[in-house]
């Protein structure tokens, strides 16, 4: 094997690590698995850099294929000091987690899984709506003026009614008579 090859297959098996360590609830596992993350978030730059060449000081006589790109140093120095950023946000959310619960797991939160429970099917972005031909028309025009009443058995918006018009009206503050 190259080294070339040896550098990629590390560099895998960061990523593998990271994204097994993030998806877990402790913040110490989620610290570590940033940390391999953001060292194989740099071993990637680094190999995309290319072979070594000259320092990027202009010569005569030298061609500029033999120069050395530093655009790859300078977003590995700035992806190192981001990531030190990350980790000491995340090492004092762990530290303030253990003195306020003495755990530093990530508890379910109820209003998540209120919103997880709910049926898939969302009258606002499910409902058919009708095309209209005009922006400006009244609420009586309307034709998908009660589109929230859609189901998901039913998605198409129930066709209003002179009842449904009366009380429309009556709660906007007309006089129906």
């Amino acid at each position: 094997m190259t080294l070339t090859a040896v550098l990629i297959l590390a560099m895998g098996v960061l990523f593998t690590g990271a994204i097994y360590l993030i998806l877990e609830r402790t913040l110490t596992r989620v610290l570590l698995g940033l940390v391999l993350f953001t060292n194989g978030t740099n071993l990637l730059i680094v190999l995309m850099a290319g072979d070594a060449g000259l320092a990027p000081l202009v010569r005569n006589g030298v061609s500029p294929d033999e120069y050395f790109d530093p655009l790859p140093q300078a977003l590995t120095l700035t992806a190192i000091v981001i990531s030190f950023a990350t980790t000491s946000f995340l090492l004092a959310m762990i530290y303030r987690s253990w003195k306020l619960a003495r755990r530093d797991e990530v508890q379910a939160d109820t209003e998540d899984l209120k919103v997880a429970e709910q049926p898939s099917f969302d009258a606002e972005e499910d409902a058919e709506l009708h095309e209209e031909d005009s922006e400006f028309i009244t609420d009586a025009e309307d034709p998908n003026a009660h589109y929230e009443h859609a189901t998901e058995a039913s998605p198409k918006a129930p066709a209003r009614t002179q009842h449904t018009d009366r009380a429309h009206r009556s709660t906007q503050g007309d006089d129906v008579r």
